[in-house]
């Protein structure tokens, strides 16, 4: 699979770089690469009255990125900002299910976030947990009941530091699955 990443606002090139590298790592037969064109924020996902902004709006600016750039299987955004949905105080990422892009975001995987000292190995590990949660979303996985599994739905910090950056088997045979679908249509 041919993942491109592309940088949502500012966004350190270091962590970028990491999640970049671990992605290939822990997405088997994966081929990541950093889109040189930065997207910016786009100013009408600033929701003023939340101090944060709309995943689903920034998912759009993805995708119009993402037709510019057919060669990707994937593109993933990663901002550096605080994204929410209307239904939920915050998320990690949101992706289009199945789909072509996602987005996640290092604000609330910041160790800084929860008063602790800043831990930029372990802000890679949180990053690249959910870019794999999130592009397993585009694969047409849906939440898994195993809280190692990286498709565990993490509704706090806690649950992003248990899982890991792997899709449990059940999860893995059905990536499998749906990309064997896929070549057929």
């Amino acid at each position: 699979m041919e993942i491109g990443i592309v940088r949502v606002g500012q966004v350190d090139s270091d962590v970028i770089t990491g999640i970049k590298e671990s992605l290939e790592t822990d997405l088997a037969e994966s081929k990541t690469t950093l889109i040189a064109e930065t997207l910016p924020l786009p100013e009408e996902a600033y929701a003023e009255t939340r101090k944060q902004y709309r995943s689903d709006i920034i998912l759009g600016a993805i995708r119009n990125i993402a037709e510019k750039f057919i060669s990707f299987d994937r593109v993933l955004g990663i901002a550096d900002v605080d994204l929410f949905v209307p239904r939920l105080s915050f998320v990690f990422g949101e992706a289009e299910y199945p789909g072509k892009v996602a987005v996640i975001s290092l604000w609330r995987l910041r160790p800084e976030f929860y008063g602790k000292a800043s831990d930029p190995q372990l802000l890679v590990e949180r990053g690249t947990k959910e870019a794999v949660h999130e592009l397993g979303h585009t694969l047409g996985l849906k939440h898994c009941d195993n809280p190692f599994c990286a498709m565990y739905f993490s509704n706090s910090i806690f649950e992003t530091d248990r899982k890991q950056s792997l899709f449990c088997n059940k999860c893995y045979v059905k990536t499998a699955v749906n990309a064997d679908k896929g070549k057929g249509s």
